[in-house]
């Protein structure tokens, strides 16, 4: 059977009714860092990153069948987002003062893989937007979140950081984009590199991971974009 692997890119009781998490915490309010939810959140970046690399089991996971994996990866994601929202109901967005820098992008790319609940990944868009703009989270993992929500909720991604591929040319390209000629300087505003750069890193690395699969079709080299 031919494999072809993806790129990729893990509450508590109060009395009375429940306060949304800007209402416990102002804007300006000093954030304590807290460790153990970074190491929590470490811990459960290194499972997502495992279940997501990987379109069939790993050698760690050889004994489970192609069933079977794919539904230990759905249990992963299912329980990942479960935490997370119990994580957003506490904090709000996780950014750089609470968790450092890793700790929010490992809290983000949880949210990113919990495609299951595309209100909830909406939910934390908007209080992700809140902290960007106060320069407590990342813009560029932002516009990734902002084109899975779109995408996940029928719309058009505006930043084309959500790909697929050209099987028989092995070449990405954007899924459902919104204004082509207008998105590179969407992407600059955000940080982003030019799409054509992005979109030939994503070819390199998805042929680099399918060698054998394109071989046997006689492609030798990936298609690239042309670059400025």
């Amino acid at each position: 059977m031919n494999r072809i692997f993806g790129i990729l890119l893990v509450g508590s009781l109060l009395v009375g009714c429940p306060q949304l998490p800007d209402e416990r915490v102002s804007a300006d309010a000093k954030i304590e860092f807290n460790q153990a939810l970074a190491d929590e959140l470490s811990e459960m970046k290194v499972v997502d990153q495992l279940v997501a690399s990987n379109a069939y089991p790993p050698e760690s996971y050889s004994d489970l069948t192609l069933e079977e994996w794919e539904a230990f990866k759905d249990k992963t994601y299912r329980a990942h987002q479960k935490r997370a929202e119990e994580i957003f109901h506490d904090f709000g967005f996780v950014g750089f003062d609470l968790a450092g820098e890793a700790g929010s992008s490992d809290f983000w790319i949880i949210v990113q893989h919990s495609d299951h609940d595309s209100k909830f990944q909406n939910e934390v868009l908007k209080k992700m937007k809140v902290e960007v703009d106060r320069g407590n989270a990342d813009s560029k993992e932002y516009g990734l979140l902002v084109d899975r929500v779109k995408l996940n909720t029928g719309e058009s991604q505006i930043y084309g950081t959500q790909v697929d591929f050209d099987h028989d040319t092995c070449q990405a390209y954007p899924k459902n984009l919104a204004d082509r000629i207008g998105v590179n300087a969407r992407r600059k505003e955000i940080g982003l590199e030019p799409l054509e750069i992005y979109l030939n890193e994503m070819t390199q690395m998805h042929f680099e991971m399918n060698k054998q699969f394109y071989s046997e079709r006689g492609v030798t080299e990936p298609k690239l974009y042309e670059t400025e």
